[in-house]
């Protein structure tokens, strides 16, 4: 169902200039700015000094968050990214985190200058807490802001911001993904800015309705003291920094280094030719029932040192996989930043300068309130990132100079599974697994994708340990481990892709309930490049009442789905359900595409994977064409004749 609200627009963000943003702010606010000659005359030394202190104070306001928070999501797998915006919420600095999550910060603080600043106001200790992506500052309700503003001599100085994706804030489903979800009614409940922190005290009446809607409150409230020490840690770290070098010098070097940014990324543009890219993704499945798939088109073209986006013809919004106009802006900078922006500060506020992006409201990657987003940050959002990643490598594979830097698609969807029950110690938890972290890198134009190497748009992503995932939560692993054959071929392959299985342990409860949300298990979303092959798609099964429990009290551990007796239940892309005491939960996550045609990948290097294990003798044969021996090695006659009767058949001239 599709219907409109009224007054629901107030809570869209809305593009505009800084200038005409600081004509719609209350005169009462001062803004601390400075020169353009400021900025240019900065000395080379002190702009070093200051870029790299700043940088480093992302860092450290990601180690705090970790230290202090109570949820594997933070502490082990790094899914949160900290900012640090200037005054008008430029983004001066993001961390090697979550870079989705840090790509809309400035939306938000932009809407609280406009809607907030006279009503209620901010002031030094002010924090404000914000989960709405159609206000941007993260992709789905589960990704909250707490940012603040920072002032200096009375005057707005700089705001500071950490973002985290939070394991449950309330809605239908554990976890708050929603398969059945008709629109975001069904979700948890989407919050503008609010104040949360009032002149350095934390507001309990705030608190309490934030901390009301979730089924593991004491983890939620953990969170928020991780995201307001962050922020904390921030600010006297830049006052520091502004006592040692001044205001202005400090100021300047954040001007300079949006301008720097945007400067160095022009220049690299006007370095590779000028064309257009093309690429079409699909996500099989929007919501529990729907046997549809769900279109991204892109269209980009590189003018001179300009990029435009264009995702015209992309599929109306439908479900629970839609994203915001926020989560187009996280599936463009988590591409952008590593593959233009390796040797160029991290500094989106200037980035943002050369990008153009064109999109229709109303669409599954810009949908429309009350549109269900859910499950935005890998719906969409990633799918978005995946045609973007496609459209930017094919333009940087044209460039003999920067091919290096194209990459295919790495994993190319989260594998979601949320986790929740009573826990080993008789508490209620709710989790989500995050094995999936693991992906398969994208393979380069000159080298294999990396093995469970992670995600291309967490840098500093992780997996937590077995024993910690066993220690938190009751399950035991039978196996957690690379799967062969899920890189996606190519004369470079993609990265490995890997699997977990586990089953209920060490809690009186024997029943935990699921919910599953991964695309990709109809149509692969982790795309080749220029002949190269997709990596594996996602696939999931619980094995019903099965003998697991035999086979642990004969003292053995089962390595294959096939020794296990019991159903098979295929899982779908959006599902939930319970599981039992003698059920089995299996789960195979995404691998990278591949680079080229597999018939060009040099036979030493295929019989090296499939000694360690990484292909099947299968695929050595009907994918790359070399003949393996019985030893392993390949019949090198045999293998030319091969690839050249493969050749034919894959030209149709056979």
């Amino acid at each position: 169902m599709s219907f409109a609200v009224p007054g629901s627009e107030k809570f869209v963000y809305q593009a505009r200039t800084n200038a005409a943003l600081q004509a719609r702010l209350p005169v009462s606010l001062a803004l601390h700015t400075v020169t353009a000659d400021a900025v240019r005359t900065v000395d080379p030394l002190s702009y070093e000094v200051i870029r790299h202190r700043l940088w480093a104070i992302t860092d450290e306001m990601g180690e705090a968050m970790k230290r202090m928070s109570g949820s594997v999501v933070v502490t082990d797998c790094n899914d949160f990214g900290p900012g640090i915006m200037d005054e008008l919420g430029d983004n001066v600095q993001v961390g090697l985190y979550n870079t989705q999550l840090a790509s809309s910060m400035d939306m938000a603080i932009k809407w609280t200058l406009e809607n907030r600043a006279e009503n209620p106001g901010f002031e030094q200790g002010d924090m404000f807490l914000c989960n709405d992506p159609w206000v941007g500052g993260g992709l789905h309700q589960n990704d909250v802001m707490v940012f603040a503003p920072l002032f200096c001599a009375d005057q707005l100085f700089a705001w500071t911001a950490a973002v985290a994706h939070q394991v449950d804030l309330g809605g239908v489903s554990p976890g708050s993904w929603t398969p059945r979800s008709q629109n975001v009614f069904w979700e948890s409940l989407p919050t503008p800015p609010i104040k949360i922190v009032a002149r350095g005290r934390l507001q309990a009446d705030v608190e309490d309705a934030y901390l009301r809607r979730s089924r593991v409150p004491k983890i939620i409230a953990l969170d928020l003291r991780a995201q307001i020490g962050a922020n904390n840690i921030a600010h006297e770290r830049i006052r520091q920094l502004i006592e040692k070098y001044g205001a202005t010098a400090v100021k300047a070097v954040m001007k300079r280094m949006m301008d720097d940014a945007e400067e160095r990324l022009r220049a690299k543009l006007r370095t590779l030719p000028d064309g257009q890219w093309s690429a079409v993704t699909y996500q099989d499945q929007s919501q529990l029932g729907d046997r549809e798939v769900h279109r991204i088109v892109l269209n980009m073209t590189k003018t001179a040192d300009h990029l435009r986006f264009d995702f015209t013809g992309t599929a109306p919004q439908s479900g629970m996989i839609n994203c915001t106009y926020a989560g187009i802006r996280g599936g463009i900078l988590p591409a952008v930043l590593p593959m233009l922006c390796g040797d160029i500060p991290w500094s989106p506020g200037g980035i943002w300068r050369c990008i153009e992006i064109i999109s229709e409201p109303g669409t599954i990657n810009n949908c429309t309130f009350p549109a269900g987003i859910c499950k935005a940050s890998v719906g969409s959002c990633w799918a978005t990132q995946n045609v973007v990643t496609e459209c930017l490598s094919g333009m940087l594979d044209t460039s003999p100079v920067h091919r290096k830097h194209a990459m295919s698609v790495c994993c190319g969807t989260w594998d979601m599974v949320v986790l929740a029950g009573v826990d080993q110690r008789a508490q209620p938890f709710v989790t989500m697994l995050c094995d999936a972290m693991a992906g398969g890198q994208g393979a380069r134009t000159d080298l294999d994708g990396v093995d469970t190497g992670g995600l291309a748009c967490i840098p500093m992503g992780r997996i937590a340990d077995v024993e910690m995932n066993e220690f938190a939560f009751p399950i035991l692993y039978l196996w957690r481990r690379e799967e062969r054959d899920s890189g996606g071929p190519g004369r470079f392959r993609g990265g490995l892709g890997g699997s977990s299985c586990f089953v209920m342990h060490g809690t009186e409860v024997k029943q935990m309930h699921m919910v599953f949300s991964g695309g990709g298990k109809a149509l692969p979303q982790a795309a080749g490049l220029a002949g190269g092959y997709p990596g594996g798609t996602e696939h999931e099964v619980i094995v019903r009442d099965s003998n697991i429990r035999t086979l642990f009290r004969a003292g053995h551990i089962p390595g294959e789905l096939e020794e296990l007796s019991g159903g098979h239940q295929i899982v779908q892309p959006e599902d939930e359900s319970d599981i039992g005491w003698d059920d089995v939960f299996f789960t195979h996550w995404q691998a990278g595409g591949g680079y080229g045609d597999p018939l060009r990948r040099l036979p030493g290097a295929v019989t090296e994977d499939f000694a360690a294990g990484k292909i099947s003798a299968q695929a050595a044969q009907d994918i790359y064409g070399v003949a393996l021996r019985a030893d392993g090695s390949h019949d090198e006659p045999a293998t030319v004749a091969l690839r050249e009767r493969l050749r034919l058949v894959r030209a149709g001239m056979t």
